[in-house]
């Protein structure tokens, strides 16, 4: 078996493993295990040995379901863990400190029937929102424990904590971490291990059609492309060759709104008409027009209602979709990157303002230059450019 396999088995049958970093990023290890079987041992193991910071990730699904917020607005943290509201569990727990507190308020954050009320905020416990794709979007630690959780077959809701040294005076690194997990007797498996491990395991898009597509911008080659399990049909037009050098590259959600319609409470149509023209002019370039992502992935009857949250409410776009129960952000890039791969794109120059397209991207193993994609706002969707340079950390810089 491999060292991904090993985790799995391990959390499978209540166990801890040990998950490292890149040595360029943050270089640590962190225990992991499934939060549904957190008990006062095992908290008490976890304060042991680790920073007793314990933290449990859990997606965005769970988030929306516990009404968890996060932390600040804006998120400086070096490697933008996305932090949520504290908690503590109230039925039959004291202060929230102890360990046998602390073990019933991880539990609690990844049993179906919670009840949101049953969470006192602030409390002792750090939830920490995973990316939704996962490692192949972000390789952290957060990511890393629901990816595990959920490929071992549990809830998904993970607790984690970094490991320290014995004199508690710095983060356990390189050698001391392989020999914590053999004197520990514990799995221990890398993210790169895990990007890989997943990568191989994704399903493969398959070609379902493709022709030459003259349009304004030039002609192109439309591809249309299927992924399993997701009920639609991608796009990608393509032109010159994308398989040297470094090809502009947009991977574009798709927005019947904006596209179509023309919509000026977005920038979408926009983006994809000045997109298409840029390519010509490069000569050679991919836009992957993606299906299934309206609204950041929400639909287009719930975009509808939250745009009249934002129009009667006064909500932005972020707080539309937390005030309707819905993810701020449900896109999956992983479909794109697999499209990139089939065209035998290796390195892009992607033209975005979202930080986590660049992720999504680099996560498949490619290399990205990020071309900024901004347009000047018009009254009608300044509001939003705004709340995706302030809360979703888009590099937009033409706002006043």
């Amino acid at each position: 078996m491999s060292h991904v396999d090993d985790a799995i088995e391990a959390l499978s049958r209540a166990g801890v493993v040990l998950v490292v970093d890149d040595e360029d990023r943050e270089n640590e290890g962190d225990l992991i295990m499934a939060a549904e079987y957190a008990d006062t041992d095992s908290v008490a193991y976890f304060l042991e040995h680790t920073s007793g910071f314990l933290c449990v990730a859990i997606d965005e699904e769970r988030a929306a379901e516990l009404d968890l917020g996060l932390m600040v607005p804006e998120n400086t943290e070096k490697q933008g863990t996305a932090f949520l509201v504290s908690v503590d569990y109230l039925p039959g727990t004291t202060t929230g400190i102890s360990a046998g507190d602390r073990a019933a308020t991880i539990r609690a954050l990844a049993d179906p029937a919670l009840d949101p009320a049953d969470l006192a905020r602030p409390g002792h416990i750090m939830p920490l929102l995973a990316r939704p794709g996962g490692v192949l979007e972000r390789p952290g630690h957060t990511e890393a424990g629901v990816d595990l959780c959920r490929m071992a077959g549990l809830s998904g809701a993970a607790l984690l904590c970094e490991i320290v040294t014995p004199d508690r005076r710095s983060m356990l690194r390189g050698d001391g971490l392989a020999d914590f997990a053999r004197r520990h007797r514990i799995p221990i498996v890398t993210i790169d291990e895990l990007r890989a491990y997943r990568s191989a395991a994704r399903p493969v898009v398959t070609r379902t059609g493709q022709s030459m597509l003259p349009t304004e911008a030039g002609t192109f080659e439309a591809i249309a492309y299927r992924s399993p399990g997701e009920g639609v049909e991608h796009m990608a037009l393509v032109m010159g060759d994308v398989t040297s050098g470094s090809p502009l590259v947009r991977l574009h959600s798709e927005c019947i709104t904006g596209d179509i319609a023309g919509s000026l409470r977005c920038d979408c149509g926009t983006q994809l008409r000045a997109a298409m023209a840029a390519i010509s002019e490069a000569g050679a370039g991919v836009l992957v027009y993606l299906r299934g992502h309206e609204g950041r992935g929400i639909g287009l009857g719930d975009k509808l209602r939250a745009y009249q949250l934002q129009m009667h409410e006064g909500l932005d776009t972020v707080d539309a979709n937390v005030s309707l129960g819905l993810p701020v952000d449900g896109r999956d890039y992983g479909a794109a990157c697999d499209i990139l791969v089939d065209l035998g794109v290796r390195r892009v120059r992607l033209l975005t303002n979202n930080p986590d397209k660049v992720r999504a991207v680099e996560a498949a193993g490619l290399s990205v230059e990020r071309a900024a994609h901004e347009f000047h706002a018009n009254h009608h969707n300044v509001r939003y450019l705004e709340a995706k340079r302030d809360r979703l950390g888009h590099e937009l810089h033409q706002l006043a």
